[in-house]
């Protein structure tokens, strides 16, 4: 009787079996190191990237298999937030030394399917609400919309808004953000729009998770060859948007664009103004996240980058003043 109650217990509690292995989860012995890193390699003094000034960054460490791979960050005072495409989340404090401290690991509560494998947990953007704490995430291959409470405690509710249906399975809500007047807005990484260069965008009107259906079809055009990966609101309204491309046979390219919130209306073509271009000697990496933040009367970029969980690449985590 005891082992068939074992058994129905396994069943009840545990993610059925698919054949594949279990998305790697981050250890509970909390470790996580990091190195300064300069601007450009070779010339430690320069901090001036366009209209981006160099303020400082770390390359992250942790333990772990499944420890990097961030792809959307928060960033609250000195709280950091970072969210891997594979539902796992790194959380810390770090000060004017660069050294984290109060860290903290976990994973997402809840999400599309069962969450044993990782296209169940394919979180590429978040998003929050200062004021409640409560958490969007963007979620590609479901193409979902999920709400978290403060701290990712628990989920409260979620969508697969009709708009994004046919969005690819590996370019859904690659960007998310909620805008201080309660809008919100989603960039497709490579969903086309309906111009020619240009990526698909989405203004919720609200919560996309309360009304998926208000709103309205917009697209972006980024520089040409690169795709968007992460959004933020400056704190004058403007929407900064993080860009990469990738060529082969293993270099990336970034460039930050900024564009008016004015701009995006029901049907119009989006181009942003390029405030900066990671390439040549600067940094380069896989970057995918990107906060803004105010620090006095300054406006403060923070950028992270997804290292794929590969040895040739690095969680960065750079601090920027916006000039312009």
């Amino acid at each position: 009787m005891r082992i068939l109650l074992s058994i129905l217990l396994i069943l009840i509690f545990v993610p059925q079996w698919s054949g594949e292995a279990r998305l790697s989860l981050l250890p509970r012995n909390v470790s996580v190191g990091a190195r300064q890193v300069v601007l450009e390699p070779g010339n430690p003094q320069r901090t001036r990237l366009g209209g981006l000034t160099f303020l400082g960054g770390v390359a992250l460490e942790g333990d772990g298999a499944a420890f990097g791979g961030f792809s959307a960050m928060a960033v609250d005072g000195n709280r950091f937030t970072l969210l891997s495409d594979g539902g796992n989340i790194v959380s810390f404090t770090m000060g004017a030394d660069w050294r984290p401290r109060a860290l903290r690991f976990a994973e997402l509560p809840a999400g599309p399917g069962k969450g044993w494998r990782k296209q169940d947990r394919d979180s590429e953007s978040l998003t929050r609400d200062p004021a409640t704490g409560q958490i969007w995430v963007g979620f590609e291959r479901a193409n979902a919309i999920w709400r978290y409470g403060r701290g990712f405690v628990h989920a409260q509710a979620h969508a697969t808004p009709s708009v994004l249906a046919n969005w690819s399975s590996n370019g859904g809500a690659e960007a998310i953000v909620r805008l201080r007047d309660g809008r919100f807005i989603v960039l497709a990484e490579d969903r086309k729009g309906d111009a020619a260069g240009t990526m698909r965008g989405i203004m919720f009107a609200g919560d996309p998770v309360v009304a998926p259906r208000r709103g309205f079809a917009f697209s972006y055009r980024p520089p040409r060859g690169f795709k968007p990966t992460d959004m933020a609101e400056l704190p004058d309204g403007r929407i900064a948007i993080l860009n990469r491309r990738f060529a082969l046979p293993l270099s990336f390219t970034a460039t930050l664009t900024v564009v008016p919130r004015t701009a995006i209306r029901r049907g119009a073509v989006v181009t942003g103004r390029e405030i900066a271009r990671f390439e040549g000697a600067v940094l380069q990496d896989n970057f995918e996240a990107l906060a803004a933040v105010r620090e006095g009367q300054e406006t403060i970029l923070w950028i992270a980058s997804d290292d794929n969980q590969l040895f040739l690449q690095r969680s960065l985590l750079l601090k920027f003043r916006l000039n312009r």
